[in-house]
């Protein structure tokens, strides 16, 4: 199962849905990577360590630039946390972390929130509207994971008034694409098994 979420597991309805699917679930880990400048002193990562603490998990720190991807599948659940969504697609091609990444949201608990929200989906091309800044890993190719063929925008009503012409420049993508985009306020996500979606609004 997979879950793409705006600011990860902060709201008591997101939690509530994502609880029942980790019957059983003992441990997760929480991967770093996104974060090529903190890593594992990322300001979000005692509060992400907490609400999984909360759901009965034993909670581990991993990165995929120092550990060896293959070791995910010994978790129950995964949570990918925010940062550089580039740097993060070229971490996973590097370290050919895609087929475990996939397998997990085939067979167990796949979260990714923000920058991973986006490498999850199909294409880092609407973070790219917004953010080409953000590409210093130089990446030509914004093909991302396809695990899913939803494409979310996190952060919806807080980036409104941060970046100019925020909701016209998704809604030009959209057009150009012809595809529909999620928006999810900190707090939403979207459960996706198989060919179920669950929306789930905080």
């Amino acid at each position: 199962m997979l879950l793409l979420a705006s600011n990860g597991l902060t709201s008591p309805n997101l939690l509530a849905a994502v609880s029942p699917r980790l019957a059983g679930a003992r441990s997760a880990a929480l991967v770093v990577t996104a974060d090529n400048l903190y890593k594992s002193d990322n300001y979000h990562v005692p509060r992400c360590r907490q609400a999984l603490e909360g759901l009965g998990l034993s909670v581990e720190l991993f990165d995929l630039d120092a550990d060896p991807a293959e070791r995910l599948l010994d978790y129950d659940a995964v949570e990918c946390i925010g940062g550089n969504p580039f740097y993060l697609l070229q971490s996973i091609r590097l370290h050919r972390a895609e087929p475990v990444l996939r397998a997990l949201a085939g067979r167990k608990l796949l979260i990714g929130w923000s920058a991973a929200a986006f490498v999850f989906g199909p294409t880092l091309a609407l973070v790219n509207q917004y953010s080409p800044e953000l590409n210093t890993p130089g990446l030509a190719d914004l093909s991302a994971l396809a695990l899913t063929d939803v494409q979310v925008l996190p952060h919806y009503s807080r980036f409104l008034t941060r970046f100019p012409r925020f909701e016209e420049t998704c809604a030009a993508y959209e057009a150009t694409h012809r595809c529909a985009v999620l928006r999810l306020n900190d707090g939403d996500g979207v459960l996706i098994d198989g060919s179920a979606q669950t929306l789930v609004r905080a």
